[in-house]
């Protein structure tokens, strides 16, 4: 071994917690609260940067449409990158990959923030994103491995509640720097908590390799598959019939690269031609090349995900009673979201609300997410299925958007619009982790890992649109007519949430 090998093994090998916080009987709870930081943070940067978004026109000189890239091209590295990180960080050790992602993400948001451009502040999110994949896509694991099995439900509950919390600040705390400080501080607020997050990791999360284990094996050819190639398995790869593939995969288990680029192929240039119609200055065919592009690459993925041994879309574990409607269900919830979140801002400026009371004015939305997401279960009938469930949330966010979208048209004070937010909010705290339960529990025990992965996708897919569609609106039709317009339209689809909630039958 030469001493670049031996000095990449040094620094990919992962530290033991020191014996007297391992032997605590609380020590599974000090990783829980490690874990929790990366949750925070990562939803902290989803909601806080729709607030930014008019500094950042008045400083770029730029369009809201280019702009809206600032949170876009996050959301597509994200996604793009949760598997393939997912399956290297059972290769190298999670915390490994768990404490790099909060270092990376703390230096690009260093970056970010320092950012003389436009385009340097779009490619440093882009990296941000890189560092957000490392957190998300290990934080479940490194509670599974941390935590008792008694204690695990409650564990998980603690970490969405940090999630909810970081959703919830968001909104405020990025009103009140926007408009106290600068929107630089948006970005540099995230470097103290990386900080504590890789001081916190390296002491309390445990070690997730055995400490002599290679930090990038290499399996000989023909080799039989070790502990660590059978551990490099997020989850049993799903055949074309959607039952697990049983024995040695094909391809030696290679993942499904082909079906990753297409994926971010059709994505990226749907979300591109969005932005062209909203006025990002492309040339004036490039909306329908960049439509006929994204319908191009979705078709391939169809066709590369029936041949593929082990898909990153599983079309037959897609096709299994009650996942299709659940995926469609959980992209619609975060739609419901996130657009309000970045539409907000602009109606409240629109009335004339300062920065830092439409941040106070538009976490109501969020805050009630995360409440009735955490609580608003036990406030609902018990025998109640999640069925019903989910049509109660899918109506009050319903209720929520037509709610927004009148109140401004009868010449509501411009606070009020905290009433609806909170039906809109309270409706999808309940609505998406009952459709989460149906989802999961339609899903094969043993494909879970790839079909929650599934669910992630759907959820990053319904906040990219959610990001892309207001701003659409309002460049058609101006902040009033384009935002009412928009919200009207939100609460069809809240319909649609109904209709599709709705018992799974077995065949």
């Amino acid at each position: 071994m030469n001493a670049a090998s031996t000095l990449t093994a040094r620094l990919l090998a992962e530290r033991p917690r020191p014996r007297g916080i391992a032997g605590r009987r609380y020590a599974h709870w000090l990783a829980v609260g490690t874990v929790c930081l990366g949750a925070f943070l990562g939803q902290l940067t989803a909601s806080v940067t729709a607030l930014v978004y008019p500094a950042l026109q008045h400083r770029f000189d730029a369009g809201f449409a280019a702009v809206e890239w600032v949170a876009l091209a996050y959301l597509l590295v994200l996604v793009a990158l949760l598997a393939p990180i997912g399956r290297l960080s059972d290769l190298v050790g999670r915390k490994t990959v768990y404490l790099g992602g909060f270092a990376v993400f703390g230096l690009a948001s260093l970056g970010a923030g320092f950012a003389g451009g436009l385009g340097t502040l779009v490619a440093c999110r882009a990296v941000q994103a890189v560092g957000g994949a490392m957190m998300q896509a290990n934080s479940v694991a490194l509670v599974a491995r941390g935590v008792p099995g008694h204690a695990m439900r409650r564990a998980l509950g603690v970490q969405a509640a940090a999630q909810g919390l970081g959703l919830a600040l968001g909104p405020s705390l990025g009103g009140l720097l926007v408009a106290h400080a600068s929107w630089r501080w948006v970005f540099w607020i995230n470097v103290p908590v990386a900080v504590v997050g890789i001081v916190a990791g390296w002491f309390l999360l445990p070690r997730t390799r055995p400490e002599a284990a290679p930090a990038l094996p290499r399996p000989r050819p023909g080799a039989a598959a070790g502990p660590a190639a059978v551990g490099s398995r997020v989850g049993p790869a799903v055949g074309p019939a959607g039952g697990p593939v049983v024995g040695p995969e094909p391809d030696g288990g290679r993942f499904d690269l082909a079906g990753l680029l297409l994926l971010g192929g059709s994505t990226t240039a749907l979300l591109l031609a969005l932005s062209a119609a909203s006025g990002l200055p492309l040339p004036a065919w490039a909306v329908a090349a960049l439509l006929a592009a994204a319908a191009l690459c979705a078709l391939a993925l169809v066709r590369q995900e029936r041949r593929a041994t082990r898909p990153i879309l599983a079309p037959g574990l897609v096709n299994t009673p009650g996942v299709r409607p659940g995926l469609a269900v959980a992209l619609i919830g975060y739609l419901l979201l996130f657009c309000p979140l970045v539409l907000g801002p602009v109606l409240l400026a629109e009335a004339g609300l300062p920065t830092a009371r439409s941040g106070l004015v538009i976490t109501v939305l969020p805050a009630a997410f995360a409440v009735a997401a955490t609580v608003g279960g036990g406030l609902l009938p018990r025998g109640w299925s999640d069925v019903a469930r989910c049509r109660c949330g899918a109506a009050l966010a319903g209720a929520g958007l037509l709610g927004c979208a009148l109140l401004p048209a009868l010449g509501a004070p411009a606070v009020l619009l905290a009433g609806p937010l909170l039906v809109l909010g309270g409706g999808l705290g309940l609505l998406l982790p009952a459709n989460n339960a149906l989802v999961m529990r339609a899903i094969p025990a043993e494909c879970s890992a790839v079909g929650g992965g599934m669910v992630n996708m759907a959820r990053s897919l319904g906040t990219a649109l959610g990001t892309a569609l207001p701003v659409l609106g309002v460049h058609l039709a101006g902040p009033a007519v384009g935002g009412r317009a928009v919200l009207l339209a939100l609460a069809a689809v809240a319909g649609l949430a109904v209709l599709l909630s709705r018992p799974v039958r077995r065949r």
